[in-house]
């Protein structure tokens, strides 16, 4: 029995940040965690390439777009969704996170899911650099990781 493990090394990759303009304060600091995680695994500065879309809704076409372009090895989309007083939250979080499954699965490119889903700009904070550490580096990370698993369980 053989057992694979991906490495966190983004040596020779090329990774497209997709990030939402809505709720910016948290978003910016969402990508720049991201960038940084790739860069501190190796990932080169210029492999990295950096997209904004309106909002978490646009993300997945803006994915399934740079996806078709052969041009990548993995997406990371990067997003903040909060709750507000109506239905919408629920709306937009649900079908932003199966857009970018249905992205993943159409396309067989490695597509991770930063979009934060919170109540209050608090929690946005905490998971955007401060007490919760910094989801968009998470999110790049697990990118890094299922791509070199996906290779080392596919290498002859």
């Amino acid at each position: 029995m053989t057992t694979f493990h991906g490495q966190m090394n983004g040596a020779g990759l090329r990774i497209a940040l997709v990030c939402s303009r809505f709720n910016d304060l948290i978003v910016g600091r969402l990508e720049a965690g991201a960038r940084d995680a790739l860069t501190r695994h190796g990932t080169d500065a210029e492999a990295i390439d950096t997209v904004w879309v309106p909002g978490a809704w646009e993300i997945p076409m803006a994915a399934q777009a740079l996806a078709t372009t052969g041009r990548y090895d993995a997406i990371v989309a990067l997003g903040a969704v909060m709750r507000g007083a109506t239905y919408h939250f629920e709306v937009i979080a649900n079908q932003s996170a199966a857009g970018l499954t249905r992205v993943a699965h159409d396309t067989g490119l490695v597509v991770t899911n930063g979009i934060i889903t919170v109540d209050t700009m608090d929690q946005a904070l905490e998971r955007a650099g401060s007490k919760a550490g910094n989801k968009g580096a998470d999110a790049a990370l697990a990118a890094l990781e299922t791509v070199n698993v996906i290779r080392a369980a596919m290498a002859p």
